[in-house]
C-alpha cells in the first residue's frame, strides 16, 4: 500500500468539494509595510506612503498597494495547497486598504478533478477587512500528486 501523501495538514486523497483552509489574519497593517512592498514591488505611487499627497487627492490617508493583498492572499494559499503546486491564480481589487486594518484570508475547495497527473483542485479565495468589506477575491487551480 502506497504512503499518503500530505500538503500541509490535507491528506490528498481526502481532499473534496467543500472543504475550507483554516482562515489566517494579517496585521494590523501599517505605513511601514506599504512602503516595503514599494521597495520590493518597486511601486513607488506617493498614494502609498505620503499621507499629504493621499489627502490632496481626496482621501483619508495613504492605502495598501493592491498587489500588497494580493501577496498576502497568494501566500495564505500556497501555505494551504504547495507553491510547487500552482497551476492558476487570478485576484480581483474590491476595497481599498488602509493602516490599521488586519486582513482575513479564507479558501473552499470548489472542484476537485483526477487526471492522469493528480488532482486538479480549484480553490475560491477571499481577503475581508476587519469591518467585513471584501478587499480582494480570487481563485485558484491546484495540481496536487495523487
Amino acid at each position: 500500500m502506497p504512503a499518503s501523501i500530505k500538503v500541509g495538514d490535507i491528506e490528498v486523497g481526502d481532499i473534496k468539494v467543500g472543504d475550507m483552509a483554516e482562515e489566517r489574519s494579517f496585521g494590523p497593517l501599517t505605513r511601514e509595510m506599504f512602503v516595503r512592498y514599494a521597495g520590493a514591488s518597486g511601486d513607488f505611487n506617493p498614494m502609498h506612503y505620503d499621507d499629504e499627497y493621499a489627502r490632496s487627492a481626496g482621501f483619508p490617508s495613504v492605502f495598501a498597494q493592491g498587489m500588497y493583498q494580493a501577496g498576502l492572499l497568494s501566500t495564505f494559499a500556497t501555505d494551504w495547497l504547495g507553491p510547487d503546486n500552482v497551476r492558476r491564480f487570478q485576484v480581483r481589487f474590491r476595497e481599498q486598504v488602509w493602516p490599521g486594518d488586519v486582513l482575513t484570508c479564507r479558501g473552499e475547495v470548489v472542484g476537485v478533478e483526477a487526471g492522469e497527473e493528480g488532482r486538479l483542485v480549484t480553490v475560491r479565495l477571499t481577503c475581508t477587512r476587519q469591518t467585513g468589506g471584501v478587499a480582494v477575491t480570487g481563485s485558484a487551480d491546484f495540481l496536487l500528486p495523487d
